[in-house]
């Protein structure tokens, strides 16, 4: 499961998505919607996504999955406005060792952070907003 949607994200399928009888390790990660931002009060979120988004998604799963110690990835980010407490970002991984599926869960998670083309809107309470290149 790799995709870019406007449509809300399912942490459990993400976990069932990398299901895999050698695995003793499932962890994932959800990036929520927060109501606060550098101390200021935050409304609402809108990301907007690049047409190639789901593609880097796949390059970076590709790049997990070529560790040996890696046996699935699931990874979604989603587009359009979100409101707090909604989710962003979904990230699953499974592996043999919990060990080894807390470092891969962290690196795909920083990884997408850094190379996804999705910028971020925040509005925040006082009727500003400001847009930031990050997912």
């Amino acid at each position: 499961m790799i995709t870019v949607t406007d449509q809300p994200l399912d942490i459990a399928a993400h976990e069932a998505a990398v299901s895999d009888a050698r695995a003793g390790a499932v962890v994932s990660f959800a990036g929520v919607v927060r109501d606060r931002d550098h101390g200021r009060s935050v409304e609402l979120l809108e990301y907007e996504a690049h047409p190639s988004a789901e593609s880097v998604l796949r390059e970076v799963a590709a790049e997990l999955l070529a560790d040996p110690d890696v046996y699935a990835v699931a990874v979604s980010h989603r587009y359009g406005p979100l409101k707090i407490g909604d989710v962003a970002l979904v990230a699953a991984v499974s592996t043999a060792h919990r060990a080894a599926a807390f470092t891969a869960c962290a690196r795909l998670v920083d990884e997408v952070k850094a190379r996804i083309p999705v910028w971020k809107r925040q509005v925040f309470t006082d009727g500003t907003d400001e847009w930031v290149n990050c997912a």
